[in-house]
């Protein structure tokens, strides 16, 4: 039986091509199971990687394998292989989606990434200032299901209308054939992604709003004309949750790393773990 925060032999044999391919030369590495397993115990527990227990072995090799794997996309390729799974066993919702935001506290030592990490690295590591002090956006689309679609960072100052259209040009559902998905037939959200440009990106791709009204408006919205959803608005709350049970891991709830794409690693495990929980067995 798998311990606390270590996957079960289900779960390892569903990515397990994917974390672990056949070593063919090279020095015998050590057991990507327990590397992995030590990373999600660092996601679930909160702790400094030094803090890591000997059981994952030393907190150096598991940190190097972290990083190995958020930058040539491992992490992103199990979370694409456990979404098709959900599509193909019929538990994802592609018809209602929905996107909301959330503000995570930074700490004061995740201020100090500089100019690190590359090219792909935003300048401001996704940091802005408001008024908990240092933060960081988690822009998350999910299906009615609550299942983790994709997800973007932005600074904590950010308006949430500027991150919508990004954040839904970064989904790529795989299917078994044909391409991927990349839209719905409907997107809920709360009256902070009321905006004019937003409602005109959803009529030129067919998606059809369903988005609280600012009472600041009072003359007719530009666009299709369409009738307010009630029923499907009031499972908003779907979003909420998924954010809570994200948050529930200490490593998501507040912000360590000093750079974005480090973060980033971290809330696309926090989304595998959460995906993962469709397999009964993979916690006791």
């Amino acid at each position: 039986m798998a311990g606390r925060y270590e996957l079960s032999e289900h779960s390892w044999s569903l990515i397990k091509d994917i974390v672990s391919p056949p070593q063919t030369i090279g020095r015998p590495r050590r057991d990507d199971r327990q590397v992995l397993n030590g990373i999600f115990w660092v996601l679930c527990s909160g702790a400094k990687w030094r803090d890591l227990p000997e059981r994952y072995g030393p907190w150096t090799t598991v940190y190097d394998r972290f990083r190995q794997w958020r930058d040539d996309g491992t992490f992103d390729a199990v979370l694409a292989r456990l979404q098709l799974k959900l599509r193909e066993d019929g538990l994802m919702d592609l018809d209602t989606w929905m996107i909301d935001s959330t503000a995570v506290r930074a700490t004061r030592a995740a201020s100090g990434g500089g100019k690190k990490g590359g090219s792909d690295e935003p300048v401001d590591h996704a940091l802005g200032r408001s008024r908990g002090g240092l933060t960081t956006k988690i822009h998350l689309v999910c299906d009615r299901h609550g299942w983790p679609l994709t997800f973007t960072l932005s600074p904590g100052h950010d308006a949430d209308t500027r991150h919508f259209m990004p954040t839904m040009e970064t989904i790529h559902l795989p299917g078994k054939t044909g391409r991927p998905r990349k839209r719905c037939r409907y997107i809920v959200a709360d009256k902070g992604y009321d905006s004019d440009d937003l409602r005109r990106y959803c009529d030129r791709h067919r998606i059809k709003p369903i988005i609280a009204k600012r009472k600041m408006y009072r003359k007719p919205r530009p666009g299709l004309p369409r009738g307010f959803d009630k029923p499907k608005y009031r499972e908003r709350n779907v979003v909420e949750r998924a954010f809570s049970w994200i948050k529930e891991l200490r490593r998501i709830a507040t912000r360590y790393d000093k750079l974005a794409r480090s973060f980033r690693a971290m809330v696309c495990v926090a989304c595998i773990d959460r995906c993962l929980r469709a397999d009964f067995s993979y916690k006791t």
